[in-house]
Order: C-alpha cells, then sequence, then structure tokens
C-alpha cells in the first residue's frame, strides 16, 4: 500500500541536486510517495522543534534540540571539508573585532551561528535572513555578515573581505570536516521506514552525481545569481561522498561539534542516534 510523507528541504542548488531524482521521479520510491516542501533552514529548524515535519533537512545545530523526536540520517549530511560559512566585512578587520561589533547571522539555531560561537564565545549579533546579510554589509547597515549557501563564493564580486572562515578554522582544529546540515526523520516512524527512506535519498544522491550535467542544469535554477561555472562550484562543494554515507569520520565530526558546544554550555548535551541505509 502507498504511502505519502513530507520531505522538507531548502531552495537551495546542493539540496536540488541532491533531491533531483526523488522530484523527478528518476528513482522508483515505492511503496513512498514523496511530498517536497521547501523552506529556508532556520524555518525548518523551527518546524522540526514542533515536531511539525517528518523527514527534514535540519542543522546540525538544531539536532541538539531534536534529538529525542528525531534520527540523523546517514546519506544527505552537508559537510565542508576545510571550508564553510565566511564572516566577510567592507574593510579588512581582526577577528577579534568580531566580539566588538555586530554581526548579522542567518538564524541563530544554524550550524554556523553554532560554530561562530565556538571560535568566538559570546559575541554581538543581529538575525537577518540570510539572503539579506551581504547588502545590509555592503550598505554599512552592519559591519559584519555571516554568510552561507551561495554568498560563500560571490562575496568578493561585492568587493566584501573575508575575516573568518569557519570551516577551515574547525578543520585546523579538529581535522574533520564542518557538519553543516543533515537529514532527520522521526523516531517514532516504522524502522522499516527508516531506512528505506535513507536508501532513497542515497539513490537520490547517487543518480545525481552520475548523472551530474542533467541534475545540475536542474539545480543551477536554485542558485540565486550563481552562474554556471559557480553553480558546479558550489554543488560540488557540499555534496560528494560525505552526502552519499557521512561514515564513522562524519558521524564524528556531528559528535565533536555538539559535544563541544555542550561543555561550552550553547546547547543540551544530548544522545544522537544514526540511521543507515
Amino acid at each position: 500500500m502507498e504511502r505519502k510523507f513530507v520531505l522538507a528541504h531548502s531552495p537551495d542548488a546542493d539540496d536540488a541536486f541532491m533531491f533531483y531524482a526523488l522530484t523527478q521521479g528518476k528513482i522508483d520510491t515505492s511503496p513512498i510517495r514523496y511530498e517536497h516542501v521547501l523552506h529556508d533552514i532556520q524555518t525548518l529548524n523551527e518546524l522540526l522543534i514542533r515536531g511539525k515535519l517528518e523527514i527534514s533537512a535540519a542543522s546540525v545545530h538544531a539536532c541538539a534540540y531534536l534529538a529525542r523526536r528525531y534520527a540523523i540520517l546517514t546519506s544527505g549530511a552537508s559537510m565542508g571539508e576545510g571550508y564553510g560559512p565566511v564572516v566577510v566585512a567592507k574593510r579588512k578587520s581582526r577577528v577579534e573585532d568580531l566580539t566588538r561589533y555586530p554581526v548579522a547571522v542567518p538564524g541563530t539555531l544554524t550550524t554556523a551561528f553554532l560554530a561562530l560561537r565556538l571560535r568566538l564565545g559570546l559575541f554581538p549579533f543581529k538575525v537577518m535572513p540570510f539572503d539579506r546579510i551581504m547588502d545590509a554589509v555592503i550598505n554599512g547597515e552592519i559591519p559584519f555578515g555571516l554568510l552561507i549557501h551561495e554568498g560563500q563564493l560571490t562575496y568578493s564580486d561585492a568587493k566584501l573581505m573575508k575575516v573568518l572562515d569557519l570551516g577551515e578554522w574547525w578543520s585546523q582544529e579538529t581535522g574533520l570536516p564542518l557538519p553543516l546540515g543533515v537529514n532527520v526523520i522521526r523516531k517514532d516512524l516504522p524502522e522499516e521506514i527508516k531506512k528505506l527512506v535513507t536508501q532513497h535519498i542515497r539513490a537520490s544522491i547517487t543518480y545525481a552525481l552520475t548523472h551530474r550535467d542533467e541534475a545540475l542544469t536542474y539545480a543551477i535554477r536554485f542558485g540565486r545569481g550563481l552562474d554556471p561555472q559557480r553553480g558546479a562550484q558550489f554543488v560540488g562543494m557540499y555534496v560528494n561522498e560525505l552526502t552519499v554515507d557521512m561514515g564513522e569520520r562524519g558521524k564524528e565530526a556531528i559528535t565533536v561539534l555538539l559535544e563541544r558546544a555542550a561543555q561550552a554550555g550553547f546547547v543540551p548535551h544530548c544522545e544522537l542516534e544514526f540511521v543507515g541505509a
């Protein structure tokens, strides 16, 4: 008997690439039919905390608050291998300046925000929609901006200067990738459904990586101003072998990040559960 589940994710080029095969019917997902719902990551995190979604993309940061109700799928993670969210400014600045002047951030449940807290401790910030932050810095509305998504590649076009790359810092600190986003699923769903969903997401990612040109053609439409070359670069940064299956290294990256955050008092201690294909 067919079952329908909502699969929620961000309207971004990397998620569009990842879920291309699922949204376009390129793989058989019977007996499951997926309804795709698109929201920015902060909205998804908030919906998940209220238990409103069955299967969804989530910030790794939010997983500290979701662990009682949701398990992390081992397929579909976005991890920065020596790169990640970037703090930018209009003029050359020092990292120490970020603790003195406000930073625009794309939501307090994003992993970018948590990583910046781990790097700086407490700092002044202002929450803004992620796609307004770059313009706010350019216009002098705020001195610093924390950029996620395609802003990581396009800030130099706007003559902005990098103050801090959080993925680079995290790699130097731990030797691990910076785990930014994952897919989660409600723990109260049947075990066979959880396994099947993981298999479908893994198959969708594998299809996109092996049919790269057609998946990129679809995904670039979600790139918010990225040209095809930059779009392909951005997708390649966050959809790779760790996305197919995070493995033990990916699990360690998530665990270490949330353990350090808990020790610093930024998130509650939690017991994470992972579901593999």
